[in-house]
This record gives C-alpha cells, structure tokens and sequence, in this order.
C-alpha cells in the first residue's frame, strides 16, 4: 500500500502527459461567459481569468513539468554521474579540480542560480531545461565520486586492475553497476525538485510563455483572484503537492529496498 499509490500517481501524471496531445482537449478557448467561474458539471475544475477550462491546461501543465523533469534530470544524472566518476577514478590533481568545481556550484543557491541562468538565457522551455541541468548536475558528481572512491578498494575492482582491464572497462563493468541503485534514488529526489523548481521559474515569467500552459503560471495567474476564485490557484497547488509528494514517498521505498546494509541487517536479526 505504501508504494502502490504513490506510484498511481505517478502513472496518472506521466499518462496525462504523454496523452495531452492525443486528447481532445481545449486549454486555449476563450470563454468570456464563463470568466472566474468555480468547479461545475461542464468544467470540473471551473475556469480562469479568460474563461479557459482549468482542468484542460492542468493536463496540458503536467505535459510541461513532466519533459521538463525527465529531461533536467536525464541530463543531470548523465553529466553528473560521467564528470564524477571520470575525475575520481583518475585522483590526483584531477579530483582536486572536480572537488574545488562542485563546491563552487554547491556555494551558490540552486534556485537562485537557475533564476540568473534563467534570466540570461531567456524564457522557454529549452532554457528552463539547460538552466536547471547546470544547477542539478553537482548533486550527481558529488553522489559518483564519493561511491567510486569507496569501491575502488572492492577485491573486484582491485583484481580487474592487475589483470589490466582497460579504465573505461573497468567503469563500466565493476563501477557502475554497484553506482546505479543510490543513483536512482537520488534521482527520484532529484524529479520532485525539478517540478518544484519549474513551477517557481514558471511562477516568475522564466518558465514556458502564454498562451502555454505551466503549474507555476497558473498559480501566478490565480493569485490576482484568490478571494473571489480560489479554484484558480487550489486545482495547480494540490497537483504540484500531490506529484512532489508521490516522488518523494517513492525515493523512500527505493532506499529503504535498495540500502544493501538494512536488508544484511534484517537478515542477520531474523
């Protein structure tokens, strides 16, 4: 039960976003009639400001959060896990330089960082991605480096050296396969921060432009109207909280499955 609805939630999102286009929805219609009006039977969400049917362009926004999510953290996970474990598995002078860039990226806020980068790049999608993939990147180096430093000393990994199996062999074969399971778990974490960071970029004009529809823009667009149409604001709120929630309650599992040392000891209790 812990795990089977967080997960359904996270089907629901990525289903709605792989079928938004497919679906015949309409998150651009103007409907001046039917300006600021609450949930009923012919929106089961209302509409906003522009008379735009809320619920169309919260499936339209979980399209959004969704690329931006996969992408930011496909490439992050990539950069990252590549830069970290090249620069350990090398030492010397090397991983000094990696160290010293890693805690120079980690001395900046993230989020401020993914605002400036925003900002110099400009609004969009595609500048969203590339902004948050240069803050989210560290977190991944940090995580390799510090698992590659650790199973170097592993007898496997000292016998493929002697035999004189290639380093790229080496990594790819005894290093990263024992790196993948922390390196999922982070990267479950890594989805709940980029939705919450997309939706803030989105919030202050960074993020896709109108008439696109974003979680953070439509929380910005419903702030003006919270008194007399809170639905505006709730319907964003709730998706973004239920999806951070989800993912986040799923990287829980995950370590808890994953951590090699809590299942030895359960094992050796029973």
């Amino acid at each position: 039960m812990r795990l089977r609805v967080p997960l359904l939630i996270v089907l629901v999102w990525a289903i709605a976003a792989l079928l938004a286009d497919s679906l015949p929805l309409t998150p651009d219609r103007i409907a001046l009639e039917h300006i600021l009006d609450p949930p009923a039977s012919g929106a089961v969400l209302g509409y906003d400001d522009l008379g735009r049917d809320i619920a169309s362009r919260l499936l339209v926004g979980a399209r959004t959060s969704f690329l931006v999510a996969v992408w930011v953290v496909g490439l992050s996970m990539l950069v990252g896990t590549l830069f970290g474990t090249l620069m350990a598995y090398r030492g010397g002078w090397w991983d000094r330089v990696a160290v010293l860039l890693v805690d120079t990226f980690l001395a900046f806020p993230g989020i401020l960082l993914a605002i400036a980068l925003a900002g110099l790049l400009g609004p969009g999608i595609e500048n969203v991605i590339m902004a948050l993939t240069a803050v989210g990147w560290v977190g991944y180096a940090r995580l390799s480096r510090a698992q590659v430093l650790s199973l170097m000393n592993r007898e496997h990994v000292q016998a493929a050296v002697v035999l004189g199996n290639r380093r790229w062999r080496i990594v790819r074969r005894h290093l990263l396969p024992l790196m993948a399971a922390p390196l999922i778990v982070e990267a479950t974490f890594g989805v709940a921060a980029v939705v919450i960071a997309e939706a803030g970029l989105s919030f202050l004009g960074l993020g896709v432009q109108p008439p696109a529809a974003s979680w953070g823009a439509m929380i910005r667009d419903g702030t003006r109207y919270m008194l007399v149409a809170p639905h505006m604001v709730l319907a964003p709120g709730v998706a973004i909280m239920l999806i951070v929630l989800a993912v986040n309650l799923l990287g829980d599992t995950l370590r808890d499955r994953m951590d090699t040392r809590l299942v030895v000891n359960t094992g050796g209790g029973e």
